[in-house]
């Protein structure tokens, strides 16, 4: 966002801030007389308006309005000397050389970014150790650990552990096709009955595959079902 896009509108002055600032540097326009709270005031209002932030630009307009406050407290201050005036030449000497000194120390803020970032895969911290560490020395450690236990200890870890017996665990086998059966039986036999009646005494993974069995029919056009409400019985009939 460029700077002459601001417009303002002060007591003392009516148009861009770019022109405001050539004219005090000339100057054709009071310093003194400038409200420059209204200035930022003005700038605040135009980012709410645009809704974007460009940190360049603003970081540009902060130096400005930096400089311009130096300059006006210096003229508001009293001084034991007179201070000679600043023609509108060195004026803009003055706003330049800041520019550009802000713009090394910028530049030199980048270079050790993207050298941090380069080297970050090879930092590290060190320090030295406590003092009260410093002091010490190996003949004078003693051991915190039994050697018998600790060996057992690693012997354990290293061994191959037993495999699990599995024998108890009851895994049920039931196949789609065994259930798709099922129910075609079902609908053979009788046209029209509940769910429950077909998976009465199943586990809970052939009820599982009973109700894919079940969408596989109505996929079909084999088989329908009816349900009055949630979680009501579910009542299949022939498709």
């Amino acid at each position: 966002m460029a700077l002459a896009s601001i417009d303002l509108d002060l007591e003392v002055f009516n148009g861009p801030f770019d022109l405001l600032l050539s004219l005090v540097l000339r100057e054709e326009v009071d310093l003194l007389e400038v409200d420059l709270a209204e200035v930022v005031l003005a700038y605040v209002e135009h980012l709410e308006s645009t809704g974007q932030l460009d940190l360049e630009a603003v970081t540009e307009f902060l130096v400005l309005i930096a400089a311009l406050l130096l300059l006006k407290s210096q003229l508001m201050l009293p001084v034991e000397e007179e201070v000679p005036e600043l023609e509108a030449g060195e004026a803009a000497d003055e706003l330049l050389a800041r520019m550009l000194e802000y713009h090394r120390y910028r530049g030199a803020a980048e270079r050790l970014r993207e050298r941090f970032e380069a080297q970050r895969g090879f930092l590290y911290r060190s320090a030295p150790l406590p003092p009260h560490l410093r002091r010490v020395s190996v003949e004078a450690a003693e051991a915190v650990y039994e050697p018998e236990l600790l060996s057992r200890a690693v012997g354990e870890m290293l061994r191959t552990p037993p495999p699990l017996d599995l024998g108890h665990v009851a895994r049920p086998a039931v196949s789609l096709e065994t259930r798709l059966s099922h129910l075609r039986e079902l609908l053979s036999n009788r046209g029209r009955f509940g769910f429950d009646e077909a998976v009465e005494g199943a586990d809970r993974l052939t009820e599982a595959v009973t109700l894919f069995a079940l969408l596989e029919l109505y996929k079909a056009g084999e088989a329908t079902w009816e349900q009055d409400a949630p979680f009501a019985p579910i009542t299949v009939s022939v498709g």
